[in-house]
């Protein structure tokens, strides 16, 4: 990447995440995926980011985009829903790509039914934050951005 160039992060998030707002919102609160796409726009323009939103309900969709981002974007954050789970072919996409990744789920996967507990993202990404509802996402771009701008600093001093 340009160090130059404004940092970008890939916002990534997967099956029914599209329903929120309407679905379950006793576990996954009332804000809609606008909602928390214009707070994480909101937020990357603070921290001087570019950002794009992506969701898909279908996982080779979801794979495509992350190959997709390839020498384009500096950090992928991600919802993987229900394919955080499932879906080994999100992992060998995240691993091939090799950007780093934030995990992010609304929910509390540790504290819900036990086929839930097992992720196969999170023992590639930099960190998980679960549990905090859509604040993980703002949490997530923080975290990336304070991290490109260390290694920046890093390369520059």
């Amino acid at each position: 990447m340009n160090t130059l160039m404004k940092k970008r992060f890939l916002v990534l998030n997967g099956p029914n995440l599209n329903m929120l707002g309407s679905r379950e919102p006793g576990i996954y609160g009332s804000l809609t995926l606008a909602d928390i796409e214009r707070a994480c726009r909101g937020k990357a323009a603070t921290l001087g980011v570019e950002i794009d939103f992506f969701q898909s309900n279908h996982e080779g969709e979801l794979v495509e985009r992350i190959q997709a981002a390839l020498n384009v974007v500096d950090w992928i954050i991600i919802n993987p829903a229900a394919y955080t789970h499932t879906s080994v072919a999100i992992r060998d996409a995240l691993l091939a790509v090799n950007i780093p990744v934030i995990e992010v789920h609304l929910s509390n996967i540790h504290r819900r039914e036990p086929f839930r507990h097992h992720s196969y993202v999170s023992d590639i990404a930099e960190g998980v934050i679960a549990g905090l509802g859509a604040d993980g996402y703002l949490f997530a771009l923080e975290a990336g951005a304070g991290r490109l701008a260390a290694c920046a600093a890093h390369e520059n001093p």
